[in-house]
């Protein structure tokens, strides 16, 4: 039995009708690969199952203190049951990518049972009309609440349950010893026993972190930090609906890296920001809607000590990034963002990456649930400036074929909340030569998101060719093949561009 860290019991605490906080992933598989060529639904749950043991979020159930007293506690329920968590879809024909995503974005907006472990699978078949992909190819669409992982543990629990080959070993269901659950008076008691103990624990903090903000409020303040305080308003950063949108755009890592290399001392999170920032350039110029300030994101930062991989839970700061959208030259952009990325990542050094976490542990947790569904039902996002505007996280993944229930790993793309204020989360995830974006967003607020895929594909484009000039001839056939660039969906879709006309009577600044 583990208590839940303040980081992770906030992820309970934010959630809200509107609001499910909750992480996943789309996977899609070649079962040609597997034994005998196909891959059967009662293997998927079996091959799953086995792994119980090695994943210990499966098993977890919540247990709640009474009134809220303090912040909830795992406890192990057994093996779980794989019928539950395990579900069997398929789509109709033809089975496309448009399809796929519109049913990917109805299964991301529903919240997960907080009586069962916090996640769910589910296999999706009909998936024979995807550019890029073998016909007969399956999807599994993930969903793991926030309060359970962060990006780096999903890595780690995704890589538990695949293999390094299509040979996945005999089957056997593990032994898992459930827990007993604690009476009422015992969690008060433990509750009352951590208040005593809370402000012992928030001088020992304050002691080590005081000195870090120090430094950094002197450091802004000499201007050799910058903190960023112009977030302007967008559509992204109001209240959000309860219905979802997702597509996804991806690019060849050697393109990527080949950016990287053109320009000095840019990273390679630097030029997936810059895609970014150009898609969302593009995105609101379009709609008349793009602010003379740059957009601002919320960039996770894993903290993840050796000592804690293999662990589930939260292990994250964040960093404060402009995008740039207020630049129209690709270059120059990427050039602004590797500025920004340095000195957001001194600001964090300097305060402490662990902060954030250090103090969330403070975080009273009925007044927080009470401030979330307070601030959902009045509408507060719609009235307060935003810190951010949306979130980018970069999560690398294996650079190596992966094989689940001897299924090969095709592509996986990430999807992540969206909540009041902030209703845009993009993913970048990188795996065996292959860098894609994942787009979530509100429909409300992104009722086209195909059409923001194109923007992204454009802002890629572009980069490649102002920095890579040779690759000028080759750009539109090699990066718009992903399935990932998902041509067919690209030109079946939407035939939409985006206007150039608009974009050249935007100045630079």
């Amino acid at each position: 039995m583990e208590q839940l860290t303040g980081l992770d019991a906030s992820f309970l605490y934010l959630e809200t009708e509107n609001s499910p906080m909750h992480i996943g992933a789309l996977a899609i598989y070649d079962p040609s690969t597997a034994p005998g060529g196909k891959v059967g639904f009662k293997q998927i749950m079996e091959n799953t199952l086995k792994r119980a043991d090695k994943v210990a979020m499966l098993n977890n159930v919540l247990m709640e203190v009474p009134m809220g007293m303090d912040h909830p506690y795992w406890r192990t329920d057994g093996p779980f049951d794989p019928e539950f968590h395990i579900r069997h879809i398929a789509l109709p024909k033809p089975g496309d990518w448009r399809q796929l995503c519109i049913q990917v974005a109805r299964l991301h907006a529903r919240p997960l049972d907080r009586a069962r472990p916090l996640w769910e699978f589910y296999i999706v078949e009909g998936l024979d009309n995807l550019e890029g992909f073998p016909p007969g190819c399956f999807a599994l669409v993930s969903k793991m609440h926030h309060a359970a992982i962060d990006g780096a543990s999903g890595v780690e629990i995704n890589e538990v349950i695949h293999d390094l080959t299509p040979d996945y070993g005999e089957i056997t269901v593990p032994k898992i010893k459930k827990e007993r659950a604690l009476t009422n008076m015992e969690l008060i008691l433990k509750a009352q026993l951590n208040n005593i103990k809370t402000p012992f624990r928030f001088l020992s903090v304050a002691r080590n972190t005081v000195p870090g903000f120090a430094k950094a409020i002197a450091g802004v303040a000499r201007g050799k930090l910058d903190r960023v305080t112009d977030t302007p308003r967008t559509r992204f950063n109001s209240n959000v609906s309860p219905h979802r949108v997702f597509d996804a755009v991806e690019f060849d890592f050697k393109d990527v890296k080949a950016i990287k290399d053109a320009v000095e001392g840019v990273t390679v999170n630097d030029v997936a920001i810059a895609i970014c920032g150009g898609g969302l350039r593009k995105y609101l110029l379009d709609k008349g809607e793009l602010p003379e300030e740059s957009l601002v994101a919320m960039a996770p930062v894993n903290i993840r000590t050796k000592d804690k991989l293999g662990t589930a839970g939260n292990q994250v700061s964040q960093m404060t990034v402009r995008v740039f959208s207020n630049i129209e030259d690709p270059v120059e952009r990427l050039k602004a963002i590797n500025v920004g990325t340095s000195s957001a990542k001194e600001l964090t050094n300097a305060v402490g990456a662990k902060s954030m976490t250090d103090y969330a542990q403070f975080m009273p947790s009925t007044l927080s649930a009470a401030a979330a569904r307070l601030s959902s039902r009045v509408g507060l996002a719609n009235r307060i400036k935003p810190m951010y505007n949306c979130v980018i996280t970069n999560v690398p993944g294996p650079q190596i074929p992966l094989y689940f229930t001897g299924a090969r790993l095709m592509a996986s793309y990430g999807l992540g909340p969206a909540i009041d204020g902030m209703g845009l989360f993009q993913c970048i995830f990188s795996y065996a030569g292959r860098i894609n974006i994942g787009v979530s967003s509100c429909r409300s607020m992104m009722p086209d998101p195909s059409f923001y895929r194109d923007c992204l594909q454009e802002s890629f484009d572009e980069l490649l060719a102002a920095t890579v000039p040779s690759s000028n001839k080759k750009t539109v056939a090699s990066t718009s093949k992903a399935p990932a660039a998902k041509t067919a969906a690209k030109s079946t879709v939407r035939s939409k561009k985006v206007s150039k006309k608009k974009i050249s009577k935007t100045s630079t600044s």
